[in-house]
């Protein structure tokens, strides 16, 4: 009997390795070239400042973004084409300290935002399935006709190249479901093969890592879950594919009040409220709007290098204390200055 047994599970097994054997015989391995790692970035306020009494207790910080750039790092960017949400630093009471990016949390109340096929590519490499014996590797994403492509080398006993085409939606829970209305597998029909076996994704795709499952052949990633700091919160509503991004519409159902920033502007970022710390600056009663110098494209903003940023653009202060800051765009610093763009006005 348990010989019997032991044929009955074996069986299978032998299935699924003869499956994979098979694929990897069909066609030649892809190879894909993996997303270079960024150029490391030196830490940034990691001078021991003090902090004066005014600054705290510090309360939240409300915030409003319109059509920025915001790196998570050198190319991995989210598009916010509008935010109106609130930052804090985790520990309550102290301020948000610009410098270090792992101390405070964005919460959104509601926002759109969309990214690339690039970024997807690179956000899943770098962070999501860079860990050793990860089920996904060497992955390409683009977003085409509609629908999101992902190819790249699907591991189970050996690497087998694959490409899925797939539609997105939400859950109720507020993940990314991707779900595959086209499976190839060495130019085979992936999702024949799988079902003449008897064989799901969610048998193939197991050491999943945190913020991604796997429901029959449906892959649910959790879209804030998986990013690296700063701490991103937020209720997903909706996904859809708008034009090149994967557009995100995020809302709590609190229906706050958008922001009046101070000076009209097409891409800027305004914090009102709370306590600001960039380097020896502390801005009490935090009124300060940030203004691309460049408005003919998103502003782009990596808060590793704001200070390069600053350096490189200019500032002033409104008749009520407020403070108005140019910045040009990350990608732009050391570059020649734009026809049109802002410059610092002459004295």
């Amino acid at each position: 009997m348990q010989k019997r047994h032991a044929l009955w599970v074996a069986v299978p097994v032998l299935l699924i390795v003869t499956l994979f054997a098979s694929f990897a015989c069909c066609c030649p391995g892809r190879r894909v070239t993996p997303a270079t790692a960024p150029e490391a970035i030196p830490p940034i306020g990691t001078a021991n400042l003090a902090v004066p009494t005014e600054a705290v207790p510090a309360k939240e910080t409300d915030t409003q973004m319109t059509n920025v750039n915001f790196h998570i790092d050198p190319t991995v960017k989210l598009h916010i084409h509008e935010l109106r949400g609130q930052m804090f630093d985790k520990e309550s009471g102290k301020p948000l300290n610009f410098d270090d990016k792992r101390s405070f949390i964005v919460r959104m109340f509601s926002a759109q935002i969309g990214v690339s096929g690039q970024s997807l590519t690179d956000l899943l490499n770098r962070y999501v399935f860079n860990y050793s014996g990860a089920p996904l590797k060497d992955l390409v994403v683009r977003v085409e006709d509609g629908h999101l492509v992902q190819e790249g080398m699907m591991h189970k006993i050996i690497d087998i190249p694959f490409r899925m085409t797939a539609d997105v939606s939400s859950t109720p829970d507020g993940w990314i479901r991707i779900h595959p209305t086209k499976i190839e597998i060495c130019n085979l029909n992936g999702a024949a093969l799988m079902k003449a076996f008897g064989i799901t994704l969610q048998k193939v795709l197991t050491k999943l890592p945190p913020g991604v499952r796997v429901e029959k052949n449906d892959l649910l990633i959790e879209p804030l879950g998986i990013l690296p700091p700063p701490k991103i919160e937020g209720k997903l509503t909706s996904v859809r594919i708008d034009g090149d991004e994967l557009m995100q519409e995020f809302d709590d159902g609190r229906n706050i009040a958008p922001l009046h920033a101070p000076l009209p502007a097409k891409n800027f970022m305004y914090f009102q409220h709370g306590t600001l710390r960039m380097g020896k600056l502390f801005m009490v009663t935090a009124d300060m709007q940030v203004i691309d110098t460049d408005d003919t494209d998103p502003f782009d903003f990596f808060i590793d290098r704001y200070n390069a940023q600053l350096v490189a653009g200019f500032d002033h202060n409104l008749a009520d204390y407020g403070l108005t800051v140019y910045m040009r765009d990350f990608e732009d610093i050391e570059k020649p200055v734009k026809p049109g763009e802002r410059l610092a006005p002459q004295r």
